[in-house]
């Protein structure tokens, strides 16, 4: 059973409860918006596999006691399979994140959510990455600055590489995405999900 800490709308932590209630009562607990990013100026983008659309390198909740950097690593583990020395992952932003969405058997699932966005130097390759390809159908890596121009623009197709699994081995190939390619909830655009991200490493990759 998964155990997240708690706490009131000012951050001030209160207690830990199980995940299923988190969700159930709309209590606010932290999560993690993981990024990858290379001194080439790519930004990596994994492809969930339910939604065939790109979101952030890795996300996830932060468990009961667990530091933030210490979930970045964790996620990135779990999900992509690489060994990231976390001590290293830089804070981008803190986000209140407020969802609420009817399921299938008419329940809501609350989500009350800080976000913590955080972004860490990648150094490897992508034929390091080991994913479970029931959550996700690949990697894809793709140039800061262009995507960010896609983004504003809303439209356009960028050239980039993805690394998918075929026969248990990951295999890396070109490829390209379009603007519509992006994953981007109701009430949300693309520029405001994605676009503090993708300056913060544009400024990073340019130091």
């Amino acid at each position: 059973m998964e155990y997240l800490d708690i706490y009131n709308e000012e951050g001030e932590f209160l207690r830990s409860e199980e995940r299923g209630i988190v969700h159930k009562e709309a209590l606010w607990h932290k999560t993690v918006h993981c990024w990858l990013y290379d001194n080439e100026g790519n930004v990596y983008f994994q492809i969930r596999t339910d939604k065939q659309k790109l979101y952030t390198t890795a996300s996830g909740h932060v468990l009961a006691g667990e530091t933030v950097p210490v979930a970045f690593g964790r996620e990135i583990k779990e999900e992509i399979g690489y060994e990231i020395d976390y001590t290293k992952a830089k804070l981008i932003d803190v986000v209140k994140f407020i969802m609420d969405r009817e399921e299938g058997d008419g329940s809501f699932f609350r989500d009350r959510a800080f976000a913590n966005v955080y972004a860490c130097l990648f150094t490897g390759s992508m034929n390091e990455f080991d994913f479970d390809e029931s959550e996700l159908a690949g990697i894809v890596k793709i140039n800061a600055k262009d995507t960010l121009e896609v983004l504003k623009k809303e439209e356009g197709v960028l050239p980039a590489q993805k690394c998918a699994k075929e026969n248990g081995s990951i295999v890396v190939t070109d490829t390209t995405i379009s603007f519509e390619d992006f994953l981007v909830n109701k009430g949300e655009n693309a520029i405001g999900k994605y676009g503090t991200v993708l300056e913060f490493i544009i400024k990073e990759i340019d130091n």
